[in-house]
């Protein structure tokens, strides 16, 4: 027999034709609320002493480093991974993602001993000050420039699943509404407009101490959905007989198919997205890039005491990942299983909410809200921090050096507030988007979306801090703008990249030449990024 929870199967009522509330739901919107009310009150608490931009943007460098590392955290889980991760596991039934955590442990290292250094050195806000200071104000202003938009674009597809909460919901309580567009706007704006009104007030505190309780509250709630989906499964064992065996879960996909030729066992390898090549060389470039050269991440490395600290909470924050993302992947194996047997046949939703719909139709009351917590805790704490970060760039790369010269504190401050607000909204527009392009099809999982948005263009990023970081003598302030326009080209033509309804670069590419999968993005943009720059001599700085 099947242990098993009743599900609240009365989620909504109907009384004299009106829709009512069951009192389960009640109790999940109060636990839910107490959240939002503790969450906010620490980030305005945090906001008292933010006189300064330096403050504002790295917290006077005094947050110990163990909030640092479960701020990466955080911000590494945000809601395409509470969600989208599951996705993954739910639609391959395999551990394949998880082998990009490879990578990310590698490139932790270099980063920790190549990039950390050089930063606390010139004492930077911005990471991009660094460029400025080793080539000029177009290298700097160009790769701020890139940050900014990509990371708009990236984290505003994740907000996308702000909407996805709230879709899931009205499926439960009301499931003769249609889903439209404007019930994914509603709830996109929603998880924004909180999230920017914390940011907007506490700065980079606000950030790493709300991620801190979002990153206990995201891990707590998955561990108990595995531990609930297993006894749902009738335990360990009777888990392992519906798989055909623990030794049957597939961990590792090489992707070289050493029947085919050369050529097409290359090609089938780079096209395919979780492969151990793919792990160990793909994923390390990527996330040299994203922790990095990435604001959003760097600037917390920046806020600990010093240097040695800031290597610590890097380095342990990578070893995090690999059980992180196999918990995840585990979720969504276990929530196959689960609806191929007691759960019945799985619901005719897109993958992205399978998760999402598992917790509102079947865990118990009160932990149902606070595991929809966890999901807005995930979601938010990432875009906290890419909020100040896409602030403190524009401020320190734009508004004092060019708009607003003699600027004091105060102005500054108030300056990187409304530029928090202003990105906060143009987030809202692109997740609106991502909802959209969800909606016409729903076979769409949002990993490779938004992490492919960030291929597009960072490989240009490392490719000129690893210049800059490595050589003293190579790459030319103007140069530097043609090459990492010349590496995201490169990516787009060589990748092939398809962009629905926008253009199609694989038609200008041979036929033969393959479709070459988003964790190579990076690599390619750094490597052809690095070509056309490297020739050229730096010149003397005054």
């Amino acid at each position: 027999m099947i242990p098993s929870y009743l599900p609240p199967a009365d989620l909504a009522v109907a009384i004299g034709g009106m829709p009512q509330v069951s009192p389960s739901l009640l109790i999940d919107a109060v636990v839910i609320l107490i959240y939002f009310g503790v969450i906010i009150g620490i980030g305005l608490r945090a906001g008292r002493g933010n006189a300064t931009l330096k403050e504002f943007a790295l917290g006077g460098r005094s947050i110990p480093w163990w909030a640092v590392l479960a701020s990466i955290v955080a911000a590494e889980t945000s809601a395409a991974t509470f969600l989208g991760t599951p996705a993954e596991g739910y639609k391959t039934r395999a551990f394949f993602y998880g082998q990009l955590a490879i990578g990310t442990v590698i490139a932790r290292v270099v980063i920790a001993f190549t990039f950390i250094g050089p930063y606390y050195k010139y004492g930077v806000e911005s990471i991009y000050e660094f460029l400025m200071v080793r080539f000029g104000p177009w290298t700097k202003n160009m790769a701020s420039g890139i940050f900014l938009f990509t990371r708009v674009l990236g984290i505003g597809v994740r907000l996308y699943l702000g909407g996805v909460i709230l879709v899931v919901l009205q499926r439960h309580l009301f499931p003769d509404l249609p889903v439209t567009l404007a019930t994914y706007f509603w709830g996109i704006l929603f998880v924004t407009l909180v999230t920017t009104a914390y940011t907007m007030a506490g700065g980079i505190k606000a950030v790493i101490w709300t991620d801190l309780i979002q990153a206990t509250l995201m891990l707590g709630s998955v561990v108990f959905v595995l531990w609930f989906l297993l006894h749902q499964l009738g335990g360990v064992e009777a888990t392992g007989h519906l798989i055909g065996g623990w030794d049957h879960l597939r961990w590792i996909q090489l992707g070289w198919d050493s029947s085919l030729p050369f050529g097409k066992a290359l090609t089938g390898m780079l096209e395919e997205p979780y492969t151990i090549f793919a792990a160990v060389i793909g994923s390390t470039f990527f996330t040299m890039a994203t922790h990095g050269t990435d604001q959003d991440m760097v600037q917390r490395l920046l806020t600990a005491p010093d240097i040695r600290r800031s290597r610590l909470s890097l380095i342990v924050s990578g070893l995090a990942d690999i059980p992180i993302a196999l918990a995840f992947l585990g979720v969504g194996i276990l929530l196959a299983l689960y609806y191929t047997g007691p759960g019945g046949g799985a619901p005719h939703i897109p993958d992205n909410e399978i998760f999402a719909d598992f917790i509102v139709g079947n865990l118990p009351t009160g932990l149902r809200g606070l595991i929809i917590a966890g999901v807005f805790a995930t979601m938010m704490g990432s875009t906290s921090a890419a909020l100040n970060a896409l602030a403190t760039s524009f401020t320190a790369d734009f508004y004092l050096p060019y708009l607003n010269p003699k600027a004091d504190d105060r102005t500054s401050v108030r300056a990187a507030r409304i530029a928090t607000l202003v990105f906060g909204l143009l987030m809202v527009l692109i997740g609106t988007m991502a909802a959209y392009s969800v909606l016409h099809d729903p076979r769409l999982t949002i990993i490779p979306i938004a992490i492919g948005i960030l291929g597009y263009t960072y490989g240009s990023l490392l490719g000129i801090f690893l210049l800059g970081m490595l050589s003293g003598t190579r790459g030319n302030d103007r140069a530097n703008v043609a090459a990492m326009l010349g590496g995201i080209a490169a990516v787009f033509f060589v990748g092939k990249v398809h962009l629905p309804g926008i253009i199609d670069f694989g038609r200008w590419m041979p036929t033969w030449w393959p479709e070459v999968a988003w964790p190579w993005y990076v690599l390619i943009g750094c490597t052809a990024t690095l070509a056309i720059a490297i020739p050229f001599r730096s010149l003397p700085r005054k």
